[in-house]
């Protein structure tokens, strides 16, 4: 088991704690010049939502932050076909850090210290943004809404498992403990690993909230601070790449997975979401219905259950997220909202002021980060521009409902599968303009596929059943 603690490497926590997000490109030169950081990785997301990365040595550094590293786009899932394939990485200065470890395996005193860089992706030849790229994608759609005054804030809670390797270093979904819901040592196996990812995490600038172990044998959360969309987005993104990485370091494999385990509770990515105003929250209103609750968020609410259906194959994209997404495991399988009620798609958490806030439930961490909060975001706007009123809150349990009672709510169901959500996804004007036609068919089009191979399988379960039974 490797201890990545900060304290035994110094030379890395300094590095770590002079970096701001205001750096400037000389300013980060001369970081690295101090600090002795050796590689460089230029970061970004395909489609998936996959982390990739182009990394470049020291003598590369001038030019890496320039903007003029390139790459082969073609090879990248949803990106470019192979007659238009060169693309450039534009790095975004505030998102530079040093990775809280040193180079991995190797002796820092031969090979110093690894960085990393957020980019966005550019065509060649003519220089301009890529409108397939994920990060460029939430950042328009947060443009449109700051052209209507709003900025919007996000708060993920990523749930992931631990499970034991195989001598070999192979992944199974063997837990490495049996404990439940906010349960410590000696029951909970997993608190060291999470402090030293929360460690970690710290050093990289995130502000950690609370860690804890989750309902599901080896089940776990780890939140950070909520923060403008784009900021969140990126956070994730190296948040899945930080717990990933130090479980495989203490001999462990973290998967984000939404259902790695039948009878178990899945992984879920609730996210929190409020728009800001000349430095107001707009969900707040003083005196307003329900302790507070403004005309702007009702709508904003009804946006997102107007497009719940359509947007489900972005937030939860994967045969399996569908796994999750059953009634008896705490996963929202409705379009309903609610206040505190945590059985709705959508609950409004207690807090006023500041704080105001509505709740998705329905996303999972195998999501694109960056094309989730984009989706949801377009939703609750197209809500606010046509004034979208939701139905009234439900109070009583959803799971427990008849169908005919859900009916007189008028509450719908989310779609049952992939193959019902990415129907869902293709008949709607809203997404396909949220996306960009780029994204959207390339999206589209690696889903079907995805469904296809999934339902044309013989999986074990047909074999278990009725092999000997035909």
């Amino acid at each position: 088991m490797t201890n990545l603690t900060m304290e035994n490497h110094s030379f890395v926590g300094d590095a770590c704690r002079e970096i701001s997000n205001e750096m400037s490109r000389d300013d980060i030169l001369a970081h690295m010049r101090k600090h002795d950081v050796r590689f460089l990785r230029l970061q970004f997301t395909d489609i998936a939502g996959t982390n990739k990365n182009v990394e470049v040595p020291s003598s590369q550094f001038e030019k890496a932050l320039d903007g003029e590293i390139m790459f082969d786009g073609s090879s990248i899932e949803g990106f470019t076909r192979i007659e238009e394939s060169d693309m450039l990485l534009r790095p975004d200065y505030s998102t530079y850090r040093v990775d809280p470890w040193p180079s991995e395996g190797l002796s820092y005193s031969r090979h110093g210290l690894v960085a990393h860089i957020i980019c966005d992706v550019y065509r060649l030849p003519e220089g301009t943004p890529f409108d397939g790229c994920p990060r460029g994608i939430l950042k328009r759609v947060c443009a449109e809404a700051a052209a209507m005054g709003y900025e919007m804030n996000a708060g993920p809670e990523a749930e992931f498992f631990l499970f034991q390797r195989t001598p070999n270093g192979e992944a199974t979904t063997n837990t490495h403990d049996a404990a439940g819901y906010f349960d410590l040592a000696p029951t909970d196996l997993g608190e060291q690993c999470r402090r030293e990812i929360v460690i970690a995490l710290e050093s990289l600038g995130f502000e950690i909230e609370a860690s804890h172990h989750e309902v599901a044998a080896g089940q776990h959360e780890i939140d950070f601070k909520y923060g403008d969309a784009v900021e969140t987005a990126d956070r994730l993104s190296v948040f899945r790449f930080v717990v990933r990485k130090i479980a495989r370091d203490m001999g462990l494999h973290a998967t984000f997975m939404p259902k790695p385990i039948f009878g178990a509770n899945g992984s879920g990515m609730h996210v929190h979401m409020s728009l800001f105003k000349d430095g107001k929250n707009v969900f707040f209103e003083e005196g307003a219905p329900d302790d507070g609750i403004s005309q702007l968020m009702r709508h904003y609410v009804g946006g997102l259950l107007e497009h719940g259906r359509s947007l489900c194959a972005i937030t939860n994209p994967t045969v399996n997220s569908y796994k999750r997404l059953v009634p008896g495991y705490e996963a929202p399988t409705h379009l309903a909202w609610s206040m505190r009620n945590r059985s709705p798609l959508i609950r409004v958490p207690a807090r006023r002021g500041v704080g105001t806030r509505c709740e998705m439930r329905m996303p999972d961490p195998s999501c694109n980060p960056y094309l989730a909060f984009a989706v949801m975001l377009a939703a609750g706007l197209d809500g606010i521009k046509n004034k979208t009123e939701p139905p009234k809150a439900v109070t009583g349990n959803v799971y427990r409902m008849s169908q005919r009672e859900r009916s007189r709510l008028k509450i719908k169901s989310l779609p049952a599968n992939l193959g019902e959500a990415v129907t869902q996804l293709e008949k709607s004007s809203v997404m396909k303009e949220a996306l960009g036609e780029h994204a959207f068919s390339q999206f589209v089009h690696a889903k079907r596929t995805e469904w296809s191979e999934y339902i044309a399988a013989v999986h074990p379960w047909e074999v278990d059943r009725y092999l000997t039974r035909m």
